[in-house]
């Protein structure tokens, strides 16, 4: 038989178990683009021309240029899709990013090395992580708790602009 102080504790605690997920629902205008620009360490999710929220960000170690090469800890700039989505990432959550494209591999390839790979958008940082205000190995970074939001509301497909 359940106690009444089981049944009390579970009536209590269930609803506080709900809001603890990580994972959110979007029922907002759809996120046409994510436009990333690296020097004002700026991110913006937009609905077509209509900015639907901006985020400040972290980026790779090295932040200035476009990356070329695997462990040059910069991140990549030009267009981009977002081609994945992993919620079981060691940084939260996360939503990867197409790099490298063919003419990012064609360049790397001309240098004689690899042009690397993994870079996407995710939570904050670990204990173990780099200090400082750039510290990933070229990925964009923000808050965990922004990441839930922006995990809701990106979808596969979506176009990502990153400029210098």
């Amino acid at each position: 038989m359940v106690s009444r102080r089981a049944v009390l504790a579970a009536f209590f605690i269930a609803p506080l178990a709900a809001c603890s997920s990580k994972f959110k629902t979007y029922n907002g205008p759809e996120v046409t683009r994510i436009a990333v620009y690296k020097e004002r360490r700026q991110m913006y999710l937009l609905h077509h021309d209509q900015v639907l929220k901006g985020y400040d960000i972290d980026l790779g170690f090295a932040p200035e240029g476009h990356k070329q090469v695997q462990g040059d800890g910069k991140t990549p700039e030009g267009n981009y899709r977002i081609d994945r989505r992993n919620p079981n990432s060691n940084f939260h959550l996360s939503l990867g990013i197409s790099y490298p494209n063919a003419e990012d591999v064609a360049t790397a390839r001309a240098m004689g090395k690899n042009p690397g790979g993994d870079i996407f958008i995710h939570g904050a940082r670990r204990k173990k992580d780099r200090k400082g205000r750039d510290w990933t190995w070229g990925c964009i970074s923000v808050s965990n708790k922004e990441m839930e939001d922006i995990y809701a509301m990106v979808n596969k497909g979506t176009l990502i602009s990153i400029y210098p």
